[in-house]
């Protein structure tokens, strides 16, 4: 599963992956969580049999695959990475930016069309992230002028960003969205029921906020919903009140409506019972429902 990239270089795609979250928590939180999303990625790619390796750097973590399409696919259905990016790397040396970031935009830049570059940074510089811009920038315009581009700060038709961490600089042209949320297993376990589409999405609101959720499955057709967003789904047997206690689960997950309890459905349980979809209304919950389905 794990290679040394080295042996692999020519043939490399290269993925930029954030999270939002996890950052705002202290040094040693955000360390911890880290490592539970790596793992999570991880397994969600070997899933796919997909090979690749992980490096974490502040704030950001990058994989390198041969498959980067397809991995890139995989990681949007895990929890944590808030979005991603193919990107290309270089030095952090400006020349090097310049030919990189018009390599970028070449195939992508059309006739009469308009762009700009976006650049941020992360360490100690010769020059700012607004001087990198505009030098990037220069870079494309003058090697695509005859074609009639011009530069448009605020409604592009196309952005090259750039962002420079230390050494290192990453130039790409498009942000992929991922969940959100936090690292599944982050946050402990739940139980949960899972009889129609309704309990799904409970369940996966409850992942999403970092939960592992161990499954008592009513209806398989409902569970392979989840199966895309849990590479490792783990489904317990016997009555879900029971479960929670022998696996000393936070509590039970139901997808319940509000007019289901106005109607007095209870489960007579003696654990927490989490109504995550308890406010949406039925049109909120069908548009979850495709989106985590698509």
């Amino acid at each position: 599963m794990v290679y040394n990239p080295a042996e692999h270089e020519r043939d490399m795609g290269l993925l930029l992956v954030r999270y939002a979250e996890m950052g705002l928590k202290s040094p040693g939180v955000r360390r911890y969580f880290e490592k539970v999303l790596t793992y999570n990625m991880m397994a969600a790619l070997a899933q796919e049999r997909l090979e690749a390796f992980v490096e974490s750097q502040y704030g950001r973590l990058f994989v390198t695959t041969d498959r980067p399409e397809e991995a890139a696919t995989v990681l949007r259905r895990v929890f944590g990475i808030s979005s991603l990016s193919h990107v290309q790397q270089c030095t952090s040396e400006v020349k090097d930016i310049r030919r990189l970031a018009l390599e970028v935009a070449t195939p992508l830049i059309k006739d009469d069309s308009t762009f700009r570059v976006e650049a941020r940074r992360n360490g100690v510089h010769q020059y700012t992230s607004m001087q990198l811009a505009a030098q990037a920038g220069e870079e494309i315009f003058e090697a695509n002028r005859h074609r009639g581009v011009r530069v448009d700060l605020h409604h592009p038709d196309l952005t090259v960003y750039v962002e420079v961490r230390d050494k290192r600089a990453y130039v790409f042209s498009e942000y992929l969205d991922g969940p959100g949320g936090l690292p599944m297993g982050s946050q402990g376990k739940v139980v949960a029921l899972i009889g129609n589409d309704r309990d799904a999405l409970a369940a996966w609101m409850m992942m999403k906020r970092g939960c592992r959720a161990l499954f008592v499955v009513e209806n398989e057709e409902a569970m392979r919903t989840l199966e895309r967003w849990d590479p490792e789904p783990r489904k317990v047997h016997g009555p879900a009140v029971k479960a929670v206690h022998v696996n000393k689960a936070f509590g039970l997950v139901v997808g319940w409506s509000l007019d289901e309890l106005q109607e007095n459905r209870t489960l007579h349980a003696e654990v927490p019972i989490y109504h995550p979809l308890i406010g949406m209304g039925n049109e909120e919950v069908e548009r979850r429902l495709k989106e985590i389905k698509g």
